[in-house]
C-alpha cells in the first residue's frame, strides 16, 4: 500500500458515513445555497470534507442555516462542541494511521476502514445527543427549518420515496 491508500480509506469512510448514517446532512445549507464547484452547497461541501480546518466552517455554516437564536446559544454550543470534538477524533485517527498505510495488507485496510466508520458512528451518535437537545427546545417553524436543512442533503430521493 502507499499513501495515496490513506485518502481511499478517507473518502470511503466519508461517503459511508455521509451516506448510510446521513451525517453530513446535518452540516447542509438549504438547497438554495450557491454551489461550489463540486455542485454542492458550500456547507455540504464544508461537511463531507476530512480537512480539520473545515470544522469552524462548518459550525458556522449550520449555526447560519438553522437560524440558532441567542437564547439557544447554550444548547448550540454543546452542538458545536460535539463537532469540533469528532473532528478532533477523526484528524487523531488519520495522524495515527498515516504513518502505518504503506505496510498495511488486505486484512490491514478493512481494519483501517473499520476504524474510520466507527469513528464517524461514535461521532453521529455523539452530534445526536447534542443536537436532540437543541432540537427539543425549537419552536415548530424552526424545527421545519431544521427539518428542510438536514433533509436538503444527501443522495437524491427516489420517486418511490416521495
Amino acid at each position: 500500500m502507499n499513501l495515496s491508500s490513506i485518502g481511499r480509506t478517507i473518502a470511503a469512510a466519508t461517503v459511508a458515513g455521509t451516506l448510510a448514517l446521513g451525517a453530513g446532512s446535518a452540516w447542509a445549507q438549504t438547497a438554495a445555497a450557491p454551489k461550489t464547484d463540486s455542485g454542492k452547497p458550500p456547507a455540504a461541501a464544508a461537511a463531507t470534507s476530512s480537512k480539520p480546518e473545515t470544522v469552524e466552517q462548518r459550525i458556522t455554516a449550520l449555526k447560519a442555516a438553522l437560524k440558532i437564536t441567542p437564547d439557544q446559544e447554550s444548547k448550540w454550543e454543546g452542538v458545536a462542541k460535539a463537532m469540533r470534538e469528532n473532528a478532533a477524533a477523526m484528524e487523531k485517527l488519520v495522524q495515527d494511521k498515516k504513518g502505518k498505510m504503506a505496510s498495511l495488507n488486505a486484512v490491514d485496510d478493512l481494519k483501517t476502514y473499520q476504524a474510520f466508520s466507527q469513528a464517524r458512528l461514535d461521532g453521529l451518535k455523539n452530534l445526536i445527543s447534542a443536537f436532540s437537545t437543541l432540537y427539543d427546545s425549537m419552536p415548530a417553524d424552526q424545527k421545519k427549518n431544521a427539518d428542510h436543512v438536514f433533509d436538503s442533503y444527501g443522495p437524491p430521493k427516489s420517486a418511490q420515496q416521495g
